[in-house]
């Protein structure tokens, strides 16, 4: 892999890049050998299992090829392993993380983004109110401290969505799950895995 190289010249309808690093790392989604989702790596290693006969493209990267001394070969946007390989299901772990990564870092009340986010109990915890998926979402400082012990119904705050246990994949973490989700080349290969 040292004399990889990547090519920036149009050559019959196909764009190759000149970048040693930047083309390299982007996301590839790897399948198990029944279809269903891993991981997201980057394409170097994509192409490492490629080379090592590990792994066929299902997908490529938009024309994308690199160029190593003797071989050509495109840039996976999806890959599948060779052989089953066999992993306990993860499970999403209920933690402050977890509800921002599920609330995209979003107040679920105002739909403010950014620093001082907190979590809230929708129903207060001294009400009843559990600490689980379905009572605790996202919100800012404002919000929370506007809200108090009230439940948003009597703060005359409303949400923006019902708060529930996220979707998740039996192999692929949480965080990884929203980070594929993102790429819409993917959603064919994701969505038969994703329990709502």
């Amino acid at each position: 892999m040292h004399d990889l190289k990547i090519d920036n010249k149009r050559e019959e309808g196909v764009t190759k890049f000149h970048s040693r690093n930047g083309l390299l790392n982007l996301p590839v989604l790897v399948l198990n050998l029944n279809y269903e989702p891993l991981n997201i790596v980057p394409a170097k290693r994509a192409i490492v299992l490629l080379m090592k006969g590990k792994a066929e493209i299902v997908k490529s990267a938009n024309g994308l090829i690199v160029q190593a001394a003797r071989e050509r070969m495109a840039v996976p946007s999806v890959v599948r392993l060779m052989v089953y390989a066999r992993r306990p299901p993860a499970r999403v772990r209920l933690n402050r993380k977890s509800i921002l990564i599920r609330d995209d870092h979003t107040c679920q009340y105002c739909g403010y983004s950014g620093p001082g986010l907190t979590i809230d109990h929708v129903i207060p915890k001294d009400r009843g109110g559990k600490t689980d998926w379905d009572n605790l979402v996202a919100c800012c400082t404002r919000c929370n401290s506007k809200k108090g012990n009230r439940t948003p119904e009597e703060a005359g705050m409303i949400l923006r969505k019902r708060p529930r246990k996220p979707a998740y994949l039996p192999y692929m973490g949480y965080a990884k799950l929203m980070q594929a989700l993102r790429n819409p080349e993917w959603h064919e290969f994701l969505r038969p895995f994703v329990r709502e």
